[in-house]
């Protein structure tokens, strides 16, 4: 069987970021009817059904969720491809945010492989919380940035989503009778807002025991003992261990790790985009 054409796996991408072939399309500039034609030639090809459609929602099917990372890593080839034929460099200057919990991912690595490729883009890193590099970027002040998803704002493609847990030092058992004491970022920091939520509706009180704005400073709390933080299940870092949601520690939920750009016109932009979306199993894992 030969591999699917890209034009497919464009569209399909699309598709499973927007939910939706009117939307697909219109970003695409293509019609409703070409992009489902697309995803018609795309399942028929690898005969899998892609995408459960009724008349209210697109959904991908379980099949559909195991292509994206696959197809991803396609259109990042096909990419890197067009460059060497065509001969032509990415030029420019890349203002680039990335969220305090990639710190102990190995983020650096695929960064230095992406700035070996794109020796004439000229990036810039700045590392923070989520809530704040949102502000940067919506200020002007950052071209791309890798966060947690702020609850209600759809922009961005999704990189995964996994479950948000509580994290302590290991033995630590919080007494029920007392309010909980966290250690959190400070606002608007996305963890932050779950975890208050998370424990809000489930009537827990709660105290701050200690606020940092560094994730170092975080996990150096965390592990003394002064509380309990909120954090990635898979970027977990050394030291400290889950703590099982019950009624006295309400489950946090999920979360989505989104990376949110210009788009298209911004071809630094879009490249970065691109590595970080195929790399996306390698960055979902700490650092130890």
């Amino acid at each position: 069987m030969d591999l699917p054409h890209p034009t497919l796996l464009r569209s399909f991408l699309m598709v499973a970021e927007t939910k939706s072939f009117t939307l697909a399309a219109a970003r695409l500039g293509v019609r409703q009817s070409t992009v489902s034609q697309h995803i018609r030639r795309l399942e028929d090809d690898i005969q899998r059904l892609l995408f459960a459609r009724d008349t209210h929602a697109v959904a991908l099917t379980p099949d559909g969720d195991a292509l994206i990372a696959f197809a991803r890593g396609v259109m990042e080839a096909n990419a890197r491809m067009e460059r060497f034929v065509t001969g032509s460099a990415l030029r420019g200057r890349l203002r680039f945010g990335a969220s305090e919990d990639f710190v102990l991912s190995e983020l650096p690595d695929v960064l230095a492989e992406f700035a070996e490729t794109h020796s004439s883009i000229d990036l810039e890193l700045t590392v923070g919380i989520s809530g704040i590099l949102y502000e940067r970027y919506d200020a002007g002040e950052l071209d791309l940035i890798f966060v947690k998803r702020r609850s209600g704002d759809e922009r961005g493609q999704m990189a995964w989503r996994e479950q948000l847990v509580w994290l302590g030092r290991p033995g630590i058992r919080p007494d029920p009778e007392r309010p909980l004491p966290l250690v959190l970022f400070p606002p608007p920091s996305v963890t932050r807002a779950l975890a208050l939520d998370a424990l809000d509706r489930g009537g827990r009180s709660w105290r701050v025991a200690c606020t940092s704005g560094s994730f170092s400073g975080l996990r150096a709390a965390t592990m003394a003992g002064l509380g309990v933080t909120a954090h990635s299940a898979r970027l977990m870092p050394a030291g400290l261990v889950p703590l099982p949601a019950s009624r006295d520690l309400p489950a946090l939920g999920l979360m989505e790790f989104v990376v949110i750009g210009p788009g298209p016109q911004h071809e630094a932009a879009t490249a970065l985009t691109a590595t970080i979306l195929s790399n996306a199993g390698r960055l979902q894992k700490a650092g130890r």
